[in-house]
């Protein structure tokens, strides 16, 4: 058997149950003809950049949407995301002097893992909605029948964000001369804008300055922005790797940088099987309970060769758990001389449902992991690789605290999300400049 297939033989969490197992297989066949949607040379420059974060030489900023929909990739939409993500990216360049390596977490985040694959309302019971990549959003059984039509449809909604990320990350809206148009819309109702504004202001003066002395790098012009996805549904995976023509080896063109759920990191389970075969850098989510001979069994399977950049840890521990639960995964991972770049998830520990029964997150707890996951790393002398956050470009309400003090009966006014909370554009800036004070003072 090719070693790209023996995942098969595996128990595989979280997969759908497809209706018609042979239409399955031919929309794979389908997949497996259509071209790459990025290039094994790009992701092998993000090797490079995620070994230096390993080295403790850069700073990761990864975020995007929680689940993207279909009919999210429309320009407007992609712009947003983009425009806050540069923002971020420009504080964080900026406030804290670090180069940053930018990841959207964008093209492919179309499927979700769930803790109950089913749904109740009102005593009727459906399948649980898993992206837009499997079924509907509607509570209806048409909507929610898993669709294996949908992995065609995801791809080319992937498609379709792509070229437009490149389209604005290569063609001058990322110019850094732009700092002050992308937040001409944002300014004057938030204090996150504002703060940003008078940032933009320090920029533009020493952007004049290096003009003057005759500096004008391209790096200016320019955005380098990689893709990323929770590699979860594995038919569709595996129809998009491919071997790279140079080097002989395997890619998973689905994305620049795939990573392994909390949910389905089983190291006798499917996805770490597939994903250790692949050479696209890759990432595992480490939950509370993650213990440190997890970790280094992990680091055994999906990074043997110990090469710097390949694998990445993202912790997602809890506010009330981070302090406790990261040291010993840290310093065991230290000693073992394993190079890995550790980023910290704040957003998926901190979830609750408010009284209303809306899912949620207090801004405050998610700023307080990230302070938690520097002070850990402070303590160890270790690096603090970077942060991987669920935003929106839109001025939503899905999580409550911030500079605009959205409280729990705000919740209501524009929750918008296919599945959890995420911060809005003033919640993302305000998180951005405090990471940038920390990372400051960790240094």
């Amino acid at each position: 058997m090719d070693l790209l297939d023996a995942w098969r033989t595996l128990p595989a969490a979280q997969q759908p149950e497809w209706p018609d197992p042979g239409q399955v297989l031919a929309v794979a066949e389908e997949l497996s003809k259509l071209p790459p949607l990025v290039f094994a040379g790009e992701c092998d420059r993000l090797r490079t950049q995620l070994a230096a974060v390993a080295r403790g030489e850069a700073f990761v900023l990864q975020g995007g949407d929680c689940a993207e929909t279909f009919s999210g990739a429309t320009a407007d939409d992609v712009r947003n995301k983009l425009k806050t993500l540069l923002q971020m990216s420009v504080v964080l360049t900026y406030a804290a002097s670090v180069p940053v390596v930018k990841i959207g977490r964008m093209a492919g985040q179309f499927a979700k893992p769930r803790s109950k694959p089913v749904e109740v309302r009102d005593g009727v019971e459906l399948p649980a909605y898993r992206g837009d990549m499997v079924n509907g959003f509607g509570f209806t059984p048409e909507e929610r029948a898993p669709d294996p039509g949908r992995l065609l449809r995801a791809y080319h909604a992937a498609a379709v964000t792509l070229n437009l990320c490149r389209a604005f990350t290569q063609g001058g809206y990322a110019d850094l001369r732009q700092v002050h148009a992308w937040n001409q819309d944002f300014v004057s109702s938030s204090p996150a804008g504002r703060r940003y504004e008078r940032l933009a202001g320090e920029i533009d003066r020493a952007l004049a300055f290096m003009n003057a002395a005759g500096a004008d790098p391209e790096e200016f012009h320019r955005v380098e922005l990689y893709s990323s996805h929770e590699a979860l549904l594995l038919d569709y995976e595996r129809a998009l790797t491919r071997i790279d023509s140079r080097s002989g080896l395997p890619y998973d063109v689905s994305g620049h940088f795939l990573w392994i759920g909390e949910r389905t990191r089983q190291l006798d389970g499917a996805h770490v099987e597939f994903m250790r075969h692949i050479r696209n850098p890759i990432g595992v989510k480490l939950g509370p309970t993650t213990t440190a001979e997890d970790a280094l069994a992990l680091i055994e399977l999906l990074d043997p060769q110990r090469e710097p950049g390949r694998l990445t840890f993202v912790v997602r521990m809890g506010a009330g758990r981070v302090r406790e639960a990261l040291p010993p995964l840290v310093e065991k991972v230290t000693a073992s001389g394993a190079r890995v770049a550790w980023i910290c998830d704040p957003m998926h520990g901190n979830t609750f449902e408010a009284p209303s029964g809306y899912k949620t997150r207090r801004f405050d707890d998610v700023l307080d992991e990230v302070a938690g996951f520097f002070d850990v790393h402070r303590s160890l002398g270790t690096h603090p690789g970077g942060v991987h956050i669920e935003f929106t470009g839109d001025d939503v309400t899905e999580c409550v605290g911030g500079g605009h003090e959205i409280v729990e009966d705000d919740l209501h006014q524009r929750y918008e999300t296919a599945c959890d909370p995420r911060l809005n554009r003033g919640q993302a800036l305000d998180l951005a400049f405090m990471v940038a004070e920390m990372y400051r003072t960790a240094k």
